[in-house]
């Protein structure tokens, strides 16, 4: 090492792999130094010089690089630092995390106020990811909805898919609705469209968890009738209630009567059936659509029936009066209701806008009433018109509910209306028409006008399943799981 500079040291930084750096002292020579040459060690792409009459110091030195040198290399593969540029890749592992029991994961991005309407979109077919069941799938189906069942051999109906405008729909996930529903009851009260809904929701819950012990208490004789999932402890009722209040149509078998009375005043005898109920869904509409309603002032519906059949109209029994304004009265009585009784921290209040009918062939077809009128019978596309509404919707029916959800809610007592009725404006392939269960045997007279007209027997009010009213339930379950309107 005589006439040699002493080493110095310098200090640089490599690439692992192109990502991660490491760091070693490198010790060089000074120029003068070249001809006492030196042996070169690699490690790891790292080169090492030093003097062949080197001091013992210098020796000592190149161990300790080698060994710094080793050790940020293994660290580095170990890390999986490599990737592009040379380096090894490295396997990685990915562990599935199970969601606890009791999830209460929100459904957000759709639900926020003023965020995504729901109700506005537009039909899709898709019938990759849709029907989300199968109709011969569900146990507990309707033979009023089970249009396949009774003959319906054209589908398309059930492949269609609403997207909103701006948002999607969640997808409908029965194990975490039931997680929210644990211990809970959610009750549908109302008519037969609220029942149709009601179906869909079993069905879309029996469907997805076949191996849960489920079970019906009660019949459709019944007003109350439960669909009980043992292992949550939850219920998913129906009460049947058609204009909500009492009247001489509760009856959940004999209620076709065609003079109609309603106690507008009185709900409490109903209201015990479901006021403990975690989540109420109600519906009412269709029942009001006549020109004149009787408003039972006292005594017994069967006293004021038969004052109406010996032509008595007596005025201090009840009054006649425009079908709205007794709606209107009858929605005062239930916001009422609510607004003493209800658990306000505890209870998600629902009310499912009007269900629209397809009665009317002229109103899709433009025939200005020219032609024969075949109602829904053999219809299998959706109204493509935008913005459609048939004759039987009637808009003051739904401010008249929008009133007394105002009300309500200046008061602090929160309900949410599910705005199903223009998305099922469209609708018109989507209801049973003849393909339905026939719940007597027609008369003499009924089997003569179904020969002459066929659509005679269609029903275009109730629907499908699977079919619209899971579009309906989508939309609840997501106000249901958002954490928003918990």
């Amino acid at each position: 090492m005589t006439g040699c500079t002493p080493p110095r040291k310098v200090r640089s930084a490599s690439g692992a792999g192109g990502e991660g750096l490491e760091e070693a002292w490198l010790v060089a020579e000074a120029p003068d130094c070249r001809k006492a040459h030196a042996r070169a060690v690699s490690a790891w792409g790292v080169t090492v010089s030093f003097g062949l009459r080197g001091h013992f110091n210098s020796f000592l030195l190149l161990l300790l690089v080698l060994f710094v040198v080793l050790a940020v290399s293994v660290t580095t593969k170990n890390d999986g630092g490599g990737g592009g540029g040379g380096g090894t890749e490295h396997q990685r592992v990915t562990t599935a995390v199970t969601p606890p029991a009791d999830d209460t994961t929100s459904v957000k991005g759709d639900l926020a106020a003023g965020e995504c309407d729901m109700s506005s979109g537009r039909w899709v077919f898709d019938d990759a990811a849709y029907p989300l069941y199968e109709e011969s799938a569900c146990k507990f189906m309707s033979d009023q909805s089970a249009c396949g069942k009774f003959g319906r051999t054209d589908l398309k109906y059930q492949h269609w898919r609403w997207q909103p405008h701006g948002c999607d729909l969640p997808r409908f996930d029965a194990v975490k609705l039931l997680r929210r529903l644990r211990n809970k009851r959610l009750a549908f009260v109302g008519d037969s469209l609220n029942r149709n809904q009601w179906i869909s929701m079993i069905c879309l819950i029996d469907t997805a968890t076949p191996t849960l012990h489920k079970f019906m208490a009660g019949d459709n004789s019944s007003s109350l009738v439960s669909f009980k999932i043992s292992e949550y402890n939850a219920s998913v009722d129906f009460y049947w209630s058609p204009l909500l209040v009492e009247s001489n149509s509760d009856h959940p078998v004999h209620h076709k009567i065609a003079d109609r009375i309603v106690r507008a005043g009185s709900i409490a005898k109903h209201a015990k059936s479901w006021a403990d109920a975690d989540v109420l869904v109600f519906n009412s509409y269709l029942w009001w659509r006549r020109p004149t309603m009787k408003v039972l002032r006292s005594g017994s519906f069967e006293a004021a029936a038969a004052a109406t059949a010996e032509g008595a109209h007596s005025r201090a029994a009840y009054e006649v009066t425009d079908s709205l304004r007794a709606f209107e009265l009858a929605m005062q009585t239930w916001s009422e209701w609510l607004e003493l009784h209800v658990d306000r921290a505890r209870t998600r209040l629902f009310f499912t806008s009007i269900s629209p009918t397809h009665l009317y062939s002229d109103e899709w077809e433009g025939g200005g009433g020219g032609g024969v009128n075949h109602r829904c019978l053999d219809e299998t596309e959706p109204i493509l018109a935008e913005g459609h509404r048939g004759r039987d919707t009637d808009p003051a029916f739904a401010r008249a509910v929008e009133a007394q959800v105002a009300r309500l809610g200046a008061r602090g007592v929160a309900v949410r209306v599910i705005n199903v009725t223009q998305l099922s404006e469209h609708r018109k392939d989507a209801h049973p028409s003849v393909h339905r269960r026939q719940w007597s045997p027609p008369t003499p007279a009924e089997l003569e006008a179904r020969a002459r007209d066929p659509s005679s027997a269609a029903d275009c009010i109730h629907w499908c399943l699977p079919g619209v009213p899971d579009v309906w339930n989508q939309m609840l379950y997501a106000h249901i799981m958002s954490s928003s309107s918990s």
